[in-house]
């Protein structure tokens, strides 16, 4: 039984990376795979990625009707957020109007705006904002004045934002429900990597408006894979649909010179050097992505030692690709639960840390709260 969950595990992910990794192979699939591909694409949240690389190739007439009925079911949905999320900054600069701030888009908002191969395809889901730390009352006074208002959390999780991490609490517009992430830094303060905000400031690129800005290349690249590695979800694991983004960054702006040639060094000044290491070599190893054997050399002493890195090799095989649908993996659900584990790890020191989960235990244990989303308070995520 053991052995046929794992076969057709791993047929389900390997449906998935060809998918992603050849597109146009996909009108010779068989129907009967179609299924399983559909629902495997569904749960890593990529639908919309295949309808675009299929739609790109004018091949959706070339697959079963019904399968290409749920890639434009997800087209339409994504095109609808596109239009929501483009809105939405829209309102934002007109609610911050005469406030003279750089407002950098993070995320999928800065994909959407810059235009970046990434925003084809994605769900998105918020709008992430970097801001200076020191304007972030003034920003978030206005906004409230000018319809959006606070989430409600207790007094705790409100100071454990503002004294902490690298963002407030998430602001939520009164009528449209779309929601704002503020962050002044890319990691929380208390996080084991240092992450000064200042360079990300200096390098930031201007959109057509000159009010927004998007991270220059390289800090885009580590900052997704900061928010890739450096968090985690123990129901949902690692997301997939992330390192697509750093599949399609690399591609793209691997064709602008030097960047290659700066992106180690960049990750270096930023301390980031470690999850670099990570998704470069997870890029490669599962999508193929073309990276220089010298930027792969380069980074070979921000390796961890080599058991640990069979190790996060292994835990981040499992947390990444998702699983059959109707065959769940025991090992899977160890290594999220571990990977997320170790993101907390990384997120505060010990005594913080302890500090921390001992006060979530005890609100469970009271009953001020039916169940205590960690995932969601600490590692909100797009």
């Amino acid at each position: 039984m053991a052995s046929r969950a794992t076969s057709e595990t791993r047929r389900a992910q390997r449906l998935l990376l060809e998918a992603l990794q050849a597109p146009e192979r996909l009108p010779a699939l068989p129907p009967a795979d179609w299924e399983l591909l559909l629902r495997v694409a569904r749960r890593a949240r990529v639908l919309g990625r295949l309808e675009s690389d299929l739609g790109r190739a004018d091949l959706l007439g070339s697959i079963p009707p019904r399968a290409a009925d749920h890639l434009r079911a997800a087209r339409n949905v994504i095109g609808h957020r596109k239009t929501l999320i483009s809105w939405e900054v829209n309102r934002l600069l007109w609610a911050l109007k005469g406030i003279d701030v750089p407002l950098i888009l993070l995320k999928g908002a800065g994909y959407l705006l810059a235009e970046l191969p990434p925003a084809r395809g994605r769900i998105f889901a918020d709008v992430d904002l970097l801001v200076p730390e020191e304007r972030i009352g003034e920003i978030e006074e206005r906004l409230v004045e000018r319809g959006w208002f606070k989430t409600q959390i207790d007094p705790y999780d409100d100071r454990y934002y503002r004294v902490w991490m690298h963002e407030i609490p998430p602001l939520r517009h009164q009528e449209r429900g779309t929601e704002i992430d503020i962050h002044h830094r890319l990691l929380p303060k208390t996080s084991h990597l240092q992450s000064n905000p200042a360079p990300l400031f200096t390098a930031a690129r201007a959109l057509a408006d000159p009010r927004l800005r998007v991270l220059a290349p390289a800090d885009m690249v580590l900052h997704a894979l900061v928010h890739l590695f450096l968090e985690g979800d123990p129901d949902e694991g690692l997301r997939l649909r992330d390192l697509v983004d750093v599949h399609d960054l690399l591609r793209h702006h691997g064709q602008d010179p030097g960047f290659w040639a700066g992106l180690g060094p960049r990750a270096r000044r930023l301390g980031f050097e470690r999850p670099l290491f990570y998704g470069l070599h997870h890029a490669q190893r599962l999508f193929g992505t073309p990276i220089p054997p010298d930027v792969l050399r380069g980074l070979e002493d921000a390796a961890p030692a080599w058991p640990i890195r069979r190790l996060m090799d292994r835990l981040i095989h499992l947390a990444l690709l998702p699983g059959h649908p109707d065959h769940p993996s025991r090992l899977a659900v160890l290594a999220r639960w571990l990977i997320y584990v170790r993101a907390h790890w990384l997120r505060m020191p010990p005594g913080l840390l302890i500090k921390h989960l001992s006060h979530k235990a005890w609100l469970r244990f009271r009953g001020f709260r039916k169940r205590v989303d960690l995932a969601q308070l600490d590692l909100k995520q797009q």
